[in-house]
């Protein structure tokens, strides 16, 4: 569940870029997988960090680890934050390279905050080409 204190932070065209909260004095952004996107600074720059961050990387491929002897090329297919009572979830599949013609690839549905073992590709991960 999303505490309350955390307050959304949203594009002017009304998408979630992610959410800020509270720290002390300060305030951290929080981006829409729950890690922080920013230490802890002013309001205006919490905003500025989620502003600088946007939407892109979600398009981008990441890396899980942990589910395969190696680390698995991954993209996002959903990013559903807690709300209420129920749980937030991120789902990812393994990177089918956008070809619709080869059978669908497996499927993780993982817990919202986004784990620490799903991560964005490093150099050195597996490129997807090589076998």
């Amino acid at each position: 569940m999303l505490p309350d204190d955390w307050t959304p932070h949203r594009r002017d065209d009304g998408e979630l870029l992610g959410w800020i909260r509270p720290d002390g004095e300060d305030w951290v952004a929080v981006d829409v997988l729950g890690r922080a996107a920013s230490d802890p600074v002013d309001w205006l720059d919490a905003e500025a960090a989620l502003e600088a961050v946007g939407l892109a990387w979600l398009a981008d491929v990441w890396m899980l680890e942990g589910e395969a002897p190696a680390p698995l090329r991954v993209r996002f297919v959903e990013v559903t934050p807690s709300t209420g009572d129920a749980p937030g979830r991120v789902v990812v599949k393994v990177d089918d390279f956008g070809d619709m013609q080869r059978p669908p690839t497996e499927r993780f549905t993982l817990p919202w905050p986004a784990p620490e073992h799903l991560r964005a590709a490093r150099p050195g991960d597996p490129d997807g080409r090589t076998l």
